[in-house]
């Protein structure tokens, strides 16, 4: 049994995992920036180890310095989770050769689903429905103007590597598409090392629908639903619910039954995240996340179940804890990311937290670290908190969000709460009427 955690990361998720620990009467041991010192999961924190300055690459991506600190802890366990090393095979293998428990995938299905392009062809074998368009890396013009074509127009270019848009193109004809290619090619290899690119037919305006899923690592996997993550502000997402609008449970049962399937024959352990493109009543793969979401609160409300719980479970040898069959959705859940930004421009705000005060009440859920008096450092990301309400049903659970965001303090930081209410009175959004295009259409509107 995994007695004492070492935290590999920061901010809300840090905490999270922390809280998750304490409650199975597990140790944590937090690892920090100098900028981080007084940072709420350091201060709860059963122990805590400085490993460099601010800057990520000098702390919180430097892993001899997280080794030493496990090691110097006598942790037995590793958490990762979401970004900075938490889908980095190395560091996972690392940590195994260090006779320390990996909480988190396998690392070869890390390595695998991390390569957008061999990620594609486990999928297309593992039989998930795939995107059209090329089964591996495109070389040179004469390949992708053949693969565009058979496609058909509009198509995306993407960097293999790639996240966030970088080395990202539309191409909507043949003229434009030698150009694209090229400039894909140069961001890619600026963004990541790597210029691999792949093409895929470009859906008009799709639905970005997401599985959670979970392996025990031995054959045996189960679908935790779907969440709808459509309302993205280039390509980040701004809110996220569960279960989506759009999807009835007759086809929930369906895609999360393939997806399961698909999990268990591949024999994968632990958190794990297929994410579609869904337009006119199809699922397109496009990616797997081999980890922790971010938005993974609007789950454990319609499931009842702690993710974090799970994953420690899973990686203690223990199993999942419970089957399929035991899996019930009951109501709906809305997550809002709250970041220190300007709510119009979306400039970073850090700095003093003068006031800090969280919405309370049934069913109302703030993960933060924030307390007043706490400096928001700028050397990370800007999300400072996540607001998850529930409701028995999604008329509710809005009606409940709409008065958590009410009560919801910052004083002394630009957030990005008066974005929120102002998205959930669109009447398109209390409707379910969007896709991933639609937030994007919605800031540049006058009347918003």
């Amino acid at each position: 049994m995994i007695r004492k955690v070492l935290i590999a990361n920061r901010g809300e998720i840090a905490l999270r995992i922390h809280r998750a620990c304490h409650e199975m009467g597990i140790k944590t041991v937090a690892v920090h920036s100098t900028a981080d010192s007084d940072a709420m999961h350091v201060r709860l924190a059963d122990e805590a180890i400085c490993i460099g300055p601010p800057p990520a690459a000098e702390s919180y991506l430097n892993i001899p310095n997280i080794i030493s600190a496990a090691e110097i802890s006598h942790a037995d366990a590793i958490h990762p989770g979401y970004g900075f090393l938490s889908e980095n095979a190395r560091f996972a293998e690392i940590v195994e050769s260090h006779g320390i428990v990996w909480i988190g995938p396998k690392p070869e299905h890390i390595r695998v689903m991390g390569d957008k392009i061999e990620a594609k062809r486990t999928a297309a074998k593992l039989g998930l429905p795939l995107v059209p368009g090329s089964d591996g890396p495109v070389e040179g013009f004469a390949e992708a103007r053949d693969v565009a074509a058979a496609a058909g127009y509009p198509v995306i270019v993407k960097a293999a590597s790639g996240g966030g848009g970088r080395g990202m193109k539309v191409v909507r004809s043949e003229d434009e598409l030698e150009a694209q290619v090229s400039q894909a090619r140069s961001e890619a290899k600026n963004a990541f090392g790597d210029d691999t690119v792949y093409i895929e037919k470009y859906l008009g305006d799709p639905r970005h629908i997401e599985f959670q899923v979970f392996g025990d690592g031995n054959g045996k996997a189960v679908h935790l639903g779907e969440r709808d993550c459509s309302l993205q502000r280039r390509h980040q997402k701004v809110l996220e619910e569960a279960p989506s609008p759009v999807i009835a449970p007759a086809e929930r049962d369906r895609m999360g039954g393939i997806v399961a399937r698909a999990m268990a024959d591949m024999g994968y352990r632990g958190a794990g995240t297929i994410e579609f493109l869904y337009e006119n009543g199809e699922f397109y793969f496009i990616e797997m996340n081999t980890r922790l979401q971010v938005e993974h609160p609007v789950t454990e409300y319609i499931t009842g179940l702690d993710l974090v719980r799970e994953q420690i479970r899973v990686a203690s040898g223990e199993g999942l804890s419970c089957s399929q069959e035991q899996v019930a959705f009951r109501g709906h859940a809305i997550e809002c990311r709250i970041n220190a930004e300007d709510p119009q421009t979306f400039a970073p705000s850090p700095g003093l937290v003068k006031n800090y005060v969280a919405p309370g009440g049934m069913h109302v859920r703030v993960d933060s670290g924030l307390y007043g008096g706490y400096r928001v450092p700028p050397y990370y990301d800007s999300m400072i908190a996540k607001l998850i309400v529930y409701g028995s049903n999604r008329e509710r659970c809005i009606m409940r969000l709409r008065r958590a965001l009410e009560e919801f303090v910052v004083d002394g930081l630009k957030t990005t709460i008066p974005l929120h209410q102002k998205l959930i009175e669109d009447p398109e959004f209390q409707r379910g009427e969007y896709t991933i295009k639609w937030l994007e259409e919605w800031l540049g509107r006058d009347d918003k």
